[in-house]
């Protein structure tokens, strides 16, 4: 049995800031408080940094297997953990598809070898695997992911009949890419037209346009509302779609939104200083969308904030428009965007725990994780307020090597990540050591 006690911390969880202490036996969280101590206890002393619960990325895609030149769950992992994200969630447009559960369980046997956070995996919907989706429960998979536009790989469903059936039928949350393709195509043969295979990065937004992208959230979010089912929209992008959600608790809903990080801090004028390393599906758009997203944050509209870490070459993103593929690697910096943005007034921490751990948690049911209480598992963050931190390029630790976020400085640094109970990340370096990370366990909420 070992123990930890972190002391003289300022707690940010459910909605408050509060000094306390946080005893940690073994995994767990014992107490929250002061009180005996057992011998032989760890203690650090926080001095009144923030401690929070640590981060929940709904949506990483770590490319194993197949994609590995790109990056792995070894390599995407360790740089989640040394950027605060302790648990996280992967995509199954991987090569082959995780499109059924053999396919989950090579992923998760990989994971179990190699992860440095908590895992969990998502099931991939196509055009012809609907009794496969209707079979996986809560003990197979987080959720069904849905391509309701083509963004890659070969995973567009677009047939109403299958549409229909995964809203009917699907026993785990549906969490969807929400595009309207044949109008993208169309815009995409306009823009040829006009400028050949040179179509420059800034017609991007124009391209997988709002209109693309509320078309298809709209069939999304009306298909949800005819069987009931529980609606996940990923990587909202557009003040139009906004309209489509409630404000209010998460726990009240059917229908959930997610905005990730980029979305939050990039506009249209990005494109010309970073070009195709930013370019996403969906895409970057107008500053007045980035305003309305952040507002919506802050009213409860929106749920949940994550990354859509998605890592490519630098030679890949060198590639002209059409060829360069879409996706920027995220997961290390996710947490100190979000510290800026609060340090610009923009959101409180509250407000960040909530969208970035408790939600994510409440809406997958992810049991006993993404709060501060006793008897939940140790996964915590420290961060400091008053420092800064420079993204360096020697110290980016995903495999494809680079961050769009290069040369900037953030207000904020984490100062420590506890996994399961162990400090894995302490003052800026990784702590070596058994990995601690674990397969996430969830429920039918």
């Amino acid at each position: 049995m070992s123990t930890l006690q972190l002391v003289n911390a300022q707690l940010v969880n459910e909605g408050r800031i509060v000094a306390a202490d946080v005893l940690i036996r073994d995994e767990r969280i014992e107490r929250i408080g002061t009180g005996a101590v057992p011998a032989g206890t760890t203690t650090i002393d926080l001095g009144g940094l923030h401690l929070l619960p640590g981060l929940i990325d709904d949506q990483v895609h770590c490319r194993e297997p197949g994609l590995t030149h790109k990056a792995t769950l070894a390599t995407e992992s360790l740089a989640a953990v040394c950027g605060g994200v302790t648990s996280f969630l992967d995509m199954p447009n991987t090569q082959p598809p995780t499109t059924d559960r053999a396919a989950l369980a090579d992923k998760k046997r990989i994971a179990a070898a190699t992860c440095h956070v908590n895992y969990g995996f998502y099931l991939g919907a196509t055009n012809t695997n609907l009794e496969e989706i209707k079979r996986v429960g809560p003990e197979d998979a987080c959720g069904v992911k849905v391509f309701m536009g083509a963004s890659t790989g070969n995973m567009l469903v677009d047939d109403p009949a299958t549409l229909d059936g995964i809203f009917a039928g699907a026993r785990v949350p549906i969490a969807t890419h929400c595009e309207y393709s044949p109008l993208i195509w169309e815009n995409e043969q306009r823009y040829r037209e006009r400028y050949g295979d040179a179509v420059p990065i800034e017609a991007h937004p124009l391209i997988r346009s709002a209109e693309a992208c509320y078309l298809s959230s709209s069939l999304a979010v009306g298909l949800a509302k005819r069987h009931g089912a529980r609606l996940h929209i990923l990587h909202l992008t557009t003040a139009r779609e906004l309209e489509l959600f409630e404000p209010g608790p998460i726990e009240a809903k059917r229908i959930t939104a997610e905005v990730c990080t980029h979305h939050l801090w990039f506009d249209e004028s990005s494109y010309a200083t970073l070009g195709t390393k930013i370019k996403c599906n969906p895409a970057i758009k107008t500053t007045a969308d980035r305003d309305a997203l952040r507002a919506a944050v802050v009213s409860d509209r929106i749920d949940v904030i994550a990354t859509d870490h998605a890592p490519h070459t630098l030679a890949e993103k060198a590639r002209g428009y059409f060829e360069a593929p879409s996706g920027l690697p995220l997961v290390q910096h996710s947490l100190l965007m979000l510290l800026d943005q609060h340090a610009q007034g923009l959101f409180t921490l509250p407000k960040i725990v909530e969208k970035a751990a408790h939600n994510p948690a409440r809406l997958f049911g992810i049991v006993e994780r993404g709060f501060i209480r006793e008897g939940y598992y140790a996964d915590l963050i420290a961060v400091d307020l008053a420092a800064t931190t420079r993204v360096d390029a020697k110290q980016v630790l995903y495999k494809c090597g680079w961050s769009p976020f290069e040369g900037t400085e953030f207000r904020g640094r984490l100062k420590l990540t506890v996994l399961n109970g162990t400090p894995v990340f302490r003052d800026g370096q990784h702590i070596a050591g058994p990995r601690r990370a674990q397969a996430l366990e969830f429920k039918a909420r």
